[in-house]
């Protein structure tokens, strides 16, 4: 499909609307899970830290 204009192309004949919403909320969800993962490596890490010095200090 070839496009005259810039505004022709975001507007995809009158199906602009639905396909930039459908782009958005793609990249939203694909950010939240990517901002989710990173925050649970996070707080994985840190648990698991504290977890190492709780077994050193029973153990000394």
């Amino acid at each position: 499909m070839s496009f005259e204009t810039f505004a022709d192309f975001l507007a995809m004949g009158k199906h602009g609307l639905y396909v930039w919403l459908c782009y958005g909320v793609a990249v939203l969800v694909i950010a939240g899970n990517v901002l989710a993962l990173r925050r649970q490596r996070r707080r994985f890490f840190r648990e698991a830290a504290a977890l190492q010095k709780r077994r050193e200090a029973d153990s000394a």
